[in-house]
Formats: structure tokens, C-alpha cells, sequence
């Protein structure tokens, strides 16, 4: 009758125990969904958040003492599910400060079993958080936090049986509470973490699918941001932002004025004013995220104004602020730590492609430099011996001394010429036959030139000036130290998408340690100069994979290869 009285009880304080576990179990769910939520799993939280996690699980776990259920002057609970729960998901030092907390209130409310339940409770708090270390990088599993409740509680009811006493009163209570207590807290430990863990899971799914998102919109912006931050491009990545989010209008600003506004409050947010919300004023001043809830928040001079929830983030190019990028939205209170988030990336994913744009346009401007540079370089020893061998033709062929003047001008307007980036093979190779007929008139028969040019690479479009140079190079360094001289050929035709010109030479060749170094330092002077300059040009231009590739063997001549993309054909802003 007794054994079967026990059993009645065992079975009653079960379900009672259980019903309990409905309120810890609302209590995740409300967790969950919470900013504290995002704390739980956060990698360095700061002291101030940990404290904060400390108080949600002390308040857990001092809740699940007083909702026990008193049994021969000792309390039945579930009061170890908030401190396991704590040190599993939080780590030691929330398991630690929780466990004492809840383990001390324990202790302070008496009893004849407190003592060692409190123990019991600040050694389950500080074994959780040995786990929560042990098991990482991974998060701990429901079957994790319920083998170690169960343990806890197991730990307890021994100190029960070692150190109380009488002990037959303190059997009588552990043969009652051991198991209730242990099924109540297994299952509240396991439901707590399948709550959160699936909380997790939902957040991470969705945070992957802003991640995506924002990877899109990056893809689609990139192209106008390569152009700098201005009233065109922001327009066109504003644009693009409203129609590939749930935003109710997005705004770009520089330092001075609205660069962008598209969507919503377009009628008073307009493109060119120099007047900032407080919110934007906000965010450049502290050059840092800035966020409205409200309408007032925002700090919209227009009383009706549609835009009720927005956050700003700053712009930034090489580490200094340049702008802003703006997302509003229709409903107050309307923004999440996952909407902060991804505005934030999308900030700094615009920040890292302005300052792209901006090495673009410096290397542009580097290419321009040195095409200038190559343009001024026009070797006086050239002209003068050009203009001596013009001045020898003057006597004794004046029809001849006329036409290679006629040569000579040409050379040097096309060399001069500034107004075009960009030339037809053909026109490239007039300036090139310009300079060789006045090298030609000089040395006569031991400079002999060759040309191979299919005629479907003649329209394609390379950078001015890149020929000449690499045929000077061959003339003065390959073939006129040479007593006999010696041939230059060059040869251009289309292969696949792009136009593969070569300059070969029959003269002395480069040495091989000079071959190692000579498109980094060019060699000799001049020529050696503008070698190395057009090949630089070419990479800022087209890329790495398109630098020259020079081949030589000494005593036996050298070939230069360029390799053109067609129908690529970049502009190098002035």
C-alpha cells in the first residue's frame, strides 16, 4: 500500500512538474525572439552582455525554484534547467555567475535539503560551462543538456542521501523526487534547447538568404560604382536597391547633398538638396550606423511625410567618409537586427567597390601619364639624325628630302597627338612605317622590314602609341648593333576573340639575365624606357594576363608578342 501510495505521488508531482515546464517553455519561445536571443550565440559578447544573459537565466532558474512544489520541507523544481541551459549555450562564466546565484538563493531560502541542492545547482552551472568549451566549435545538442540535467539532479539527490539526515527522511524524499525531478528537468533542458536551436537555425537560413541578396545587388551595382560616387550612379544602385528589397524608398547622399532618392518622399527627399535629415546629420557626424524606429526619429522636416523607419549607414572610400546610404521604410518599428545587418553589409560592400573604382580610375590616370610620358619622350637623337639624313638627301635627291620630311611631320603629329585613347591597327602601324622610312633613309640597306598583317585585324582598336615604341626598341638594341644590320618583321592576325600582333627581330638578342627584368626596369635608355611603359599600359588596361611576352635568344634575334582583346576598348580619363 505504501509502495503504491509513493507511486501515486511520483506520478502526480510528475505531471505538475511537467505543467511547469509549459512556462519555460514559453519563456524560450519569448527568448527566441528577443535581441538577448542573438547574445546567446554571440562569439565575444561583452561584459555588459553577458551581465544582461546572467540575469535572464538567474531570473530562469530562480523562477523554476519558486514554481516547485514543497515536499517534506524540501522543494521539488526545476530550478537546474535555467543554470544547465545558461553554461551550455552562454558559457562558463554566465554557467559559473548563474549557478551561484541561483544556487545561493537556494541555499538562502532554507530547508533541510538546501544546503546541497544549492551545491548541487553552482556545480551544475560551472559543469555546463566545462562542456560548452569542451565541445567547441560546435553548439551543444538537446541530448547533451539532458544527460547533463539528469546528472545534476542524480548529484544532488546524493548529497541528499550522504549528508542529511536522519536518513530515513531523506530517503523517503529522494525516493520521491529522483525521478520527477529528473524527467521534468530533461524535459525542460530539452525543450529550452530544441527552441533555441531551431530559433538559430531560422535565423541563420535567413540571414543566408540576405547574404544572398546583398551578393545580388553587389553584382548589379558594381557596374555604376565603377564610375565613382555621383548623381548617375547613385541613382541607377538606388534604383536597384528598392526594386530587389522590401524597402519603401532608398536614399544616397555625398557630403553635401542628396545624391539619390528613389522610392517613397521622392516629392520633398529630392536629388540635389543640401539639407540632411537628423538622422543622415547623425550618421556623418558619428560615422557610424544610425537607426529610426519612428517617424520622429528621423527628423523629416515634412509633418506627413511617408517614411516612417529608416537606417543609415556611412560610405566610406580608402578609410575616409565620402557619403551615405539610406533605407526607409513605410511602418514604424519595422526594422530588425537582421534589416541593420544587411543595410550595414551592403555599406560596406559599396565602400569596398568605390574604393575599387578608385584604384581603377588611379591606374587609369597612371596609364595616361605614362602615355604622355611616352608622347614627350621623342628621342632628340632621332630628330637630329633624321634631319641630317633629310639634309644629305637635299643635294643629291631634293624629291626624296621632300617626302621623307613629309614623313618626318607626320611621325611627329601622330606622336603628339593627344585627342584619342584608342587607334586602328591600321592608323598604328601609318605611324610605325612613318618612323621606319626615316630609319630606313639612314641606314638603307641593312635595316629590311617585313609585314604579315591579315587584313581582318586592320579595324581592331588597340591603345595609341604601342607599336612604335616596341619597333624602336628592336631597331636601336636588336638589329643597329649589328655591323651587317639586319630584318624586322611584323606580323598581326585574329585569333578567337582577340588579335595577336608580333614584332621579331633577327639582331642580337637579350642576354638571359636581362630577360628576367627587362618589362619591370626596361634597359639601355629610351627605347628601353618605352618598352617597359607599354607594357604597363597594357595591364592597367586589359589586365595582367595580357603583358607583353618577349622571347629571345642571344646572338639570334627577339620576338615580342601582344595579345589585344577585340571589342575591348577602355576610355583612360584625363
Amino acid at each position: 500500500m505504501e509502495t503504491y501510495a509513493i507511486g501515486v505521488l511520483d506520478t502526480n508531482l510528475s505531471i505538475v512538474l511537467v505543467q511547469r515546464i509549459s512556462i519555460i517553455a514559453v519563456f524560450a519561445y519569448v527568448l527566441s525572439h528577443t535581441q538577448a536571443f542573438r547574445l546567446i550565440f554571440k562569439e565575444n559578447a561583452t561584459l555588459r552582455e553577458q551581465l544582461l544573459l546572467i540575469f535572464i537565466f538567474s531570473s530562469l532558474s530562480i523562477a523554476g525554484t519558486y514554481f516547485g512544489i514543497p515536499i517534506e520541507g524540501a522543494i521539488a523544481n526545476v530550478r537546474d534547467t535555467g543554470t544547465i541551459a545558461a553554461g551550455l549555450l552562454a558559457g562558463p562564466l554566465v554557467g559559473t555567475i548563474t549557478g551561484l546565484i541561483s544556487g545561493l538563493h537556494r541555499i538562502y531560502l532554507g530547508g533541510f535539503t538546501a544546503l546541497q541542492c544549492g551545491i548541487a545547482t553552482i556545480i551544475g552551472g560551472i559543469l555546463a560551462g566545462y562542456i560548452h568549451v569542451r565541445i567547441k566549435p560546435k553548439s551543444p545538442e538537446w541530448i547533451t543538456g539532458v544527460i547533463t540535467g539528469v546528472g545534476v539532479i542524480l548529484l544532488s539527490m546524493a548529497f541528499i542521501l550522504l549528508f542529511v539526515k536522519p536518513y530515513e527522511a531523506s530517503w523517503s524524499l529522494v525516493s520521491q523526487v529522483a525521478i520527477p525531478m529528473s524527467l521534468a528537468n530533461a524535459i525542460g533542458i530539452a525543450i529550452f534547447m530544441i527552441i533555441i536551436h531551431n530559433a538559430r537555425e531560422h535565423q541563420t537560413k535567413i540571414a543566408a538568404l540576405q547574404t544572398h541578396k546583398a551578393l545580388k545587388i553587389a553584382n548589379v551595382t558594381l557596374p555604376h560604382f565603377r564610375q565613382g560616387l555621383n548623381p548617375t550612379s547613385a541613382e541607377k544602385v538606388a534604383a536597384n536597391i528598392l526594386n530587389m528589397t522590401s524597402a519603401a524608398a532608398v536614399g544616397i547622399t555625398d557630403l553635401e547633398r542628396v545624391l539619390a532618392h528613389v522610392g517613397l518622399g521622392s516629392d520633398h527627399h529630392t536629388k540635389g538638396m543640401q539639407k540632411f535629415t537628423k538622422l543622415t546629420q547623425a550618421c556623418l557626424s558619428q560615422r557610424q550606423v544610425t537607426v529610426a524606429q519612428t517617424q520622429n526619429e528621423i527628423g523629416c522636416n515634412v509633418h506627413d511625410c511617408p517614411l516612417k523607419s529608416a537606417i543609415v549607414v556611412p560610405l566610406y572610400c580608402r578609410d575616409e567618409l565620402v557619403g551615405t546610404l539610406k533605407i526607409y521604410y513605410a511602418h514604424e518599428e519595422a526594422l530588425t537586427a537582421l534589416d541593420i545587418e544587411f543595410t550595414q553589409g551592403l555599406g560596406q560592400v559599396f565602400s569596398t567597390q568605390l574604393e575599387l573604382a578608385a584604384l581603377q580610375h588611379k591606374a587609369e590616370l597612371a596609364a595616361k601619364a605614362e602615355l604622355k610620358a611616352l608622347r614627350a619622350q621623342i628621342n632628340p637623337h632621332f630628330l637630329f639624325n633624321a634631319l641630317n639624313t633629310i639634309v644629305s638627301f637635299c643635294r643629291t635627291n631634293p624629291e626624296n628630302a621632300r617626302s621623307l620630311l613629309i614623313e618626318l611631320s607626320d611621325f611627329f603629329r601622330r606622336s603628339l597627338k593627344t585627342a584619342r585613347d584608342f587607334v586602328t591597327l591600321k592608323e598604328e602601324l601609318e605611324h610605325v612605317d612613318s618612323y621606319l622610312t626615316l630609319e630606313q633613309a639612314r641606314f638603307g640597306n641593312r635595316l629590311t622590314i617585313e609585314q604579315d598583317i591579315a587584313p581582318d585585324a586592320l579595324d581592331v582598336l588597340i591603345p595609341t602609341f604601342t607599336l612604335q615604341p616596341l619597333v624602336e626598341n628592336a631597331v636601336k638594341h636588336g638589329l643597329l648593333a649589328k655591323t651587317d644590320g639586319g630584318t624586322i618583321k611584323i606580323s598581326a592576325k585574329v585569333i578567337e576573340k582577340q588579335v595577336e600582333i608580333s614584332i621579331t627581330d633577327n639582331g642580337l638578342g637579350i642576354p638571359l639575365d636581362i630577360q628576367q627584368q627587362i618589362l619591370q626596369y626596361g634597359f639601355g635608355k629610351g627605347a628601353g624606357v618605352g618598352l617597359t611603359n607599354v607594357n604597363e599600359r597594357l595591364k592597367a588596361i586589359y589586365g595582367p594576363k595580357h603583358a607583353l611576352s618577349i622571347n629571345s635568344v642571344e646572338g639570334k634575334g627577339t620576338i615580342v608578342i601582344i595579345h589585344i582583346p577585340i571589342g575591348t576598348e577602355v576610355v583612360v580619363n584625363g
